[in-house]
């Protein structure tokens, strides 16, 4: 069932602050219900145990009940062939009603901060989007070194993509993005409201906010909004169901800094929820989405679940230690345990899109893998865009789009999409709980117990939980220490730095001299 999501006042109401008995509860890690442990197993496909031995150990001979099979890395198998023997987390079960909650707020004002990308409200707005975009060091990281030369490069990469992105903008409304229906801003700010309205129904007499890093409204303008507001208690909930350093991360770490040169934010009591990929309700939130679609088609069961996951450089992940594969292969598996349940056996696969740039993205790409599954004969195919919570460019124009139109040429012949969550019911309840369970922790300056799977930290930890992931999941892979020249694929992240390094070159030129093309074409001043 979903949640009206229609036309809602931007702005959270105010509401009055009812005082209660203010006994403190004490401050002990998250615990978490567990309902099972389960092996890796791929979903309606059956792995053949008598893999030839020149076949590599990243591929599986697989065959589904529709009959076609194929030898394919990362096509079926999401991870290594031996991962499949290692045990995966458990579920994360609510357990908000085992919570005095009465106690939990006390007299205590309770915010709770939402944490999104943002995105332009004109095709005038593109441009200056896509600076504070590309001038983020967490999405464009340069050796400490060049960071004065962090904007000039932002000014030059948003000017020279501005066009193209409002082709895309352009081509899924135009110039209507005041709509509160059409794009991801608006329906952050219903979320906001329908969470609201959830901690209500609840017993939790919270205020929503919502800060956005690229553009209105910014973190700083939510931050200013709480203060004014009186807020004691608050809960930042990044609106990205798995962590990644250049979402979340990002996110937090400019968090961090506002909490640190303000005096009254210091003081503050906070804790964070990094990821929430692994709650039963947005498992279940996701599995009715995906079963709701499914049955669109003539053939449900024959259809091939295809999860589509935004993109990070997989140096992100192999240098910097980022756990966002290791989530999001691990949301995946959660999502088709829960279609097992349901008796929906289908095929499926992962693959990351929207990447840009010369270096290498974590793969499988998803439009590469779009070809090869034309070429392996899969005739339905069901879109599901497992990183977004709401609808934008990356899925109403790359997805529904350009993905729509590769995929019918590459030979499939029934396209399916999951919409993005929005306000669905289900999902909207869990992060009210998610909410709740973390009042007890507020202020605990505990770095998250992963083991329990109840990512729960503070600000300023966000290095912490890097390491933490790092030491405790063993799932990342060793960075690489020699890098290939040429034009191989191993080779993309040096060519990619040797690029870079090009570019930074010229920058520094152009600044030194005050004359180039960047002069000339007026992104810098002259001197």
């Amino acid at each position: 069932m979903m949640m009206n999501c229609g036309a809602v006042n931007a702005t959270t109401p105010s509401t009055s602050w009812s005082a209660s008995h203010s006994s403190k509860v004490p401050m002990l890690l998250p615990r978490a219900i567990c309902t099972a442990q389960r092996m890796c197993c791929v979903s309606g496909v059956h792995v053949d145990a008598s893999v030839s031995s020149n076949v590599s150990r990243n591929c599986v001979v697989a065959k589904d009940s529709s009959g076609w099979s194929g030898t394919s890395p990362s096509l079926y198998s999401k991870q290594p062939f031996n991962k499949f023997l290692l045990p995966l987390k458990a579920l994360v079960t609510s357990t908000s009603q085992d919570f005095p909650i009465a106690s939990l707020i006390g007299e205590e004002k309770v915010g709770v901060l939402l944490l999104n990308l943002g995105g332009p409200e004109t095709l005038e707005d593109v441009q200056p989007f896509l600076f504070n975009l590309f001038a983020d060091p967490d999405i464009i990281r340069l050796p400490r070194l060049f960071r004065f030369l962090q904007k000039p490069l932002a000014q030059f990469i948003s000017v020279a993509r501005a066009p193209k992105s409002k082709e895309g903008y352009a081509s899924i409304g135009g110039n209507c993005f005041l709509d509160l229906n059409a794009l991801s801003l608006s329906t952050v700010f219903i979320q906001a409201e329908e969470l609201r309205k959830s901690l209500w129904e609840k017993q939790v007499p919270a205020k929503v906010y919502v800060g956005m890093r690229y553009w209105h409204p910014f973190t700083e303008e939510a931050i200013e909004q709480i203060k004014r507001d009186g807020i004691t208690k608050l809960v930042v909930l990044p609106l990205y169901p798995q962590f990644s350093i250049s979402t979340s991360g990002s996110s937090l770490r400019l968090l961090e800094s506002i909490f640190r040169e303000d005096e009254y934010l210091v003081n503050m009591q906070h804790t964070v929820i990094p990821s929430w990929y692994q709650r039963e309700g947005y498992i279940k939130a996701m599995a009715n989405l995906i079963e709701k679609e499914l049955e669109k088609f003539d053939r449900p069961e024959q259809a091939m679940i295809f999860f589509s996951a935004h993109g990070v450089p997989l140096a992100y992940v192999e240098e910097a230690g980022d756990p966002y594969k290791a989530e999001m292969e691990e949301c995946v598996d959660l999502i088709i345990e829960e279609l097992e349940k349901r008796k929906i056996i289908n095929a499926y696969t992962l693959a990351y899109q929207s990447r840009v740039g010369p270096v290498e993205w974590l793969k499988p790409y998803t439009d590469e893998t779009i070809i090869e599954l034309g070429k392996k004969g899969v005739k339905r195919l069901l879109a599901v865009p497992i990183s977004f919570v709401s609808e934008h460019i990356e899925t109403l124009e790359e997805i529904d789009v350009e993905y729509k139109e590769l995929a019918l040429k590459s030979g499939i012949e029934k396209w399916g999409r999951v919409p993005a969550l929005g306000c669905e019911s289900t999902f909207i309840s869990d992060l009210a709980d998610a909410v709740i369970e973390s009042l007890p922790y507020v202020g605990a300056m505990a770095v998250s117990n992963l083991e329990a799977r109840q990512s729960l930290v503070p600000l300023g930890s966000v290095e912490e939980l890097l390491a933490v992931y790092d030491s405790k999941r063993r799932e990342l892979p060793p960075p690489v220490m020699v890098w290939e020249w040429g034009w191989t694929r191993s080779a993309e992240t040096w060519n990619g730095r040797a690029a870079m390094l090009a570019v930074l070159v010229l920058l520094v030129l152009e600044v030194t001299t005050g004359q180039g093309f960047l002069h000339q074409w007026g992104i810098l001043p002259f001197h």
